[in-house]
């Protein structure tokens, strides 16, 4: 979770630049927490209150506003509304880091990435996302190298 956070601080400056150069100040004036930062921290609350994502979500969302939400999001997080709208975007993926902490079998970082993405992103490709992220921090976090990880994506989510 801290790595997906210093990435998003730190990566800040370039969002929506196709930077392909490795040498770039880690950190400048311009850097700032972003969407990403507020929902992953919000899908760690969310999980350690065991409460609703939803809630969880829109909740951080009106209490961080302007961090770059996508327009889909900030009309869902800001409506009374809580019908998902279909996104196969990459925001579930982008927040769900810390469900591969939270589980101790990979069956369970499966379901709870599934619940932390279809509240919003419901297409089948944003909670695919979600998973194979999740699914890449529990299987990194108890050891398993790149090449395995990357294998059983593939096989067993349809990433191809």
């Amino acid at each position: 979770m801290l790595g997906a956070i210093a990435g998003d601080i730190i990566g800040s400056p370039f969002e929506g630049n196709n930077i392909k150069d490795c040498r770039f100040p880690l950190f400048t004036s311009n850097s700032a927490f972003t969407d990403d930062t507020v929902m992953t921290v919000a899908t760690a609350d969310c999980i350690l209150h065991k409460g609703s994502f939803e809630e969880f979500y829109k909740k951080y969302y009106l209490k961080y506003p302007g961090r770059g939400y996508g327009l889909k999001f900030s009309m869902w997080a800001g409506s009374p509304d809580s019908k998902a709208y279909n996104s196969w975007g990459n925001g579930s993926a982008m927040r769900v880091s810390p469900v591969g902490f939270a589980c101790s079998r990979l069956d369970e970082v499966l379901k709870l990435a599934r619940r932390s993405a279809e509240v919003s992103h419901d297409h089948p490709e944003g909670i695919k996302g979600a998973q194979a992220v999740a699914t890449a921090v529990f299987m990194a976090r108890r050891g398993d190298k790149k090449d395995k990880i990357a294998g059983y994506i593939e096989k067993n989510l349809d990433m191809t």
